[in-house]
């Protein structure tokens, strides 16, 4: 009975952290603000030059929050740019199962090499599987990471800790900016 009770209200908490981010709102200068300031720190990686001298567009997700225990998930906006113009905003979500314990929040931006694949990305809702890998940004990236279906995926951890073994995707929706 103990771990029962302790497991809900363990999956209470990382619930509660992990949607406390779906409050509705519309994506707003002050994301703006913080995707701007996640493009500075990813551009600041030398081995992503190339991506964004050569890719046609990307999407930046300056925070994503991730929880579980037991089931996991996480949620979080950003925007998409083609051709270093704004075209829409973001929201990803993401659903594992298996074996997952604690709470993260990391950075993401996903390069699209041609139109193409910005266009399936922007059509709907677009999906990574579990077969799509990142690559993750500490001191050093490898310089040749191949980009996978026409996508290049790097994230970088803000905080928190996740023990992981599971398997899931990402899902992205996409809202056009209405231009004035």
């Amino acid at each position: 009975m103990k771990k029962i009770i302790l497991y809900t209200f363990l999956v209470l908490i990382s619930s509660s952290i992990l949607f406390s981010q779906w409050k509705t709102r519309s994506v707003s200068n002050e994301v703006m603000k913080e995707v701007l300031m996640t493009v500075e720190d990813f551009r600041e990686v030398s081995e992503l030059n190339m991506y964004f001298e050569e890719a046609y567009g990307f999407a930046v997700f300056p925070s994503i929050k991730k929880a579980g225990f037991g089931i996991g998930g996480a949620r979080g906006k950003g925007q998409v740019f083609a051709k270093e113009r704004l075209i829409g905003d973001s929201t990803v979500t993401q659903i594992n199962l298996g074996i997952n314990l604690g709470v993260q929040s990391y950075q993401e931006i996903i390069f699209f090499r041609e139109k193409v694949d910005l266009d399936r990305f922007t059509s709907g809702n677009f999906e990574l599987g579990a077969q799509a890998s990142a690559v993750a940004i500490n001191t050093g990236v490898a310089a040749e990471v191949e980009y996978s279906n026409g996508v290049a995926i790097f994230t970088k951890a803000i905080g928190g800790l996740m023990v992981e073994a599971s398997i899931g995707g990402q899902k992205f929706s996409f809202s056009p900016v209405i231009e004035n």
